[in-house]
Formats: C-alpha cells, sequence, structure tokens
C-alpha cells in the first residue's frame, strides 16, 4: 500500500468511526436538564435549573473545534473508559470483560469560554450521585456538581458558528438588562443535535446564569 492510499484509508476509518459515534450519540440522547420556565418572550427564557452533574473537560481550540476535539474525549468516557463501581466476581475460566460502565448521552452539550480556553461538558443522567458515579479512566475529564441555578435562555436553529453565537449572546445580554436581571456567571453554548442533523432543525441555545437585581 502507497503511502497516499494509507493515509486515505486512514482517513477513511476515522470519518466511519466519527459518524458511528455521532449517531451512537443521537441514539443515546433522551435525557435532558430539568428546569422550570419561569419567564418566556417569543425564543426567550428565564429558567430554574435542578441540581445536576457534568462531566467536562479543558480544550485549547478555536471556538468552531473545541467541541468536535472535547466530544471525542468525552464520549469515550461515557462509553466504558472510566472506573466502574460495580464489584465483578472473579471466576474460572478468566474470560474479557467490558472495563467500565456505560453511561447515557444526555443533552445539552455545553462549551463555555475560561482564561482564553474552552470547557465542553456532558449533564450526566439524573440517577447519578457524586458518589455512584463512575470515575474517568482520563485525566482530563473531571466530574462537577452543579446546584440549582437561574439561566437565561435563547434558542435558534442554524449552522455552529461563532457569528451564530455571538449575535444570540448579544441579544440575551440586552434582554436581560431589560427585564431588570444582572448576569452571575460565563454564557454557556448548549448544542443538542448531532452534526448531520440538517442545520434549520438544529436546536441550539445560549444561556447565562442570572440573578434579579436587587
Amino acid at each position: 500500500m502507497t503511502v497516499l492510499a494509507e493515509a486515505l484509508s486512514r482517513k477513511a476509518a476515522l470519518v466511519i468511526a466519527l459518524g458511528s459515534m455521532f449517531i451512537s450519540a443521537t441514539t443515546m440522547a433522551t435525557e435532558e436538564a430539568e428546569y422550570t420556565v419561569l419567564l418566556k418572550e417569543e425564543n426567550l427564557e428565564v429558567r430554574h435549573y435542578e441540581p445536576q452533574i457534568v462531566a467536562e473537560t479543558v480544550v485549547d481550540s478555536e471556538f468552531e473545534d473545541a467541541g468536535s476535539e472535547a466530544f471525542g474525549r468525552l464520549f469515550k468516557y461515557i462509553s466504558g473508559n472510566n472506573q466502574s463501581q460495580q464489584e465483578i466476581a472473579m471466576t474460572a475460566p478468566v474470560g474479557q470483560v467490558a472495563e467500565g460502565q456505560d453511561i447515557d448521552m444526555t443533552a445539552p452539550v455545553g462549551q463555555t469560554q475560561v482564561d482564553g480556553k474552552w470547557v465542553v461538558s456532558f449533564m450526566m443522567p439524573g440517577s447519578f450521585t457524586m458518589d455512584s458515579i463512575p470515575k474517568p479512566n482520563d485525566e482530563r475529564i473531571a466530574l462537577r456538581s452543579v446546584p440549582e441555578q437561574t439561566l437565561a435562555a435563547i434558542r435558534y436553529s442554524g449552522f455552529w458558528s461563532e457569528s451564530g453565537y455571538q449575535k444570540n449572546k448579544s441579544r440575551l445580554e440586552n434582554w436581560i438588562d431589560q427585564k431588570g436581571y444582572t448576569a452571575t456567571g460565563a454564557p454557556v453554548w448548549a448544542r443538542y443535535n448531532a452534526p448531520f442533523m440538517p442545520w434549520f432543525m438544529r436546536r441550539n441555545e445560549v444561556l447565562i446564569p442570572i440573578e434579579q437585581v436587587q
């Protein structure tokens, strides 16, 4: 096999692997973060979110590349690259057992900028606690408990572009000011769909933690 043919073969294998990964993610994406809508105007909302656990990882990439780089890392974790809490008794003969425990995919996938880098997170299923959730084998992945919080949200469809994010973030920030709230944290770019979902059918959101101005 020539060098060019080998390179093309590897590229094709990567495309197939990524396609399978995204299909699996879409199939599993059934649970969403629980929230109550407190205020709604068109595609703008104020929401109260219940406590949740997220698995997150930091990547030093451009806005539109950060999600792809982090997704594979996080997907491996929920697919079994973790320290399972289940005890398995020793038997004879010795067989081959999956190393870790599968974790259902949830929505959305969040992306937040911190110190010039991007923190990408997966919400964990509500059935887990910090004591019961499998610990990552990859030290680049951290588990974090997020307390209940109030978020302002804007929902929109379209391509996963920085221009779309910035446009909707600005509109949300203006609305927050108009309604007498103040931002208490960094904006989160939330995506709910796989890459092969048509752009006009995608659910994208910008979420900003807020509190009422005293």
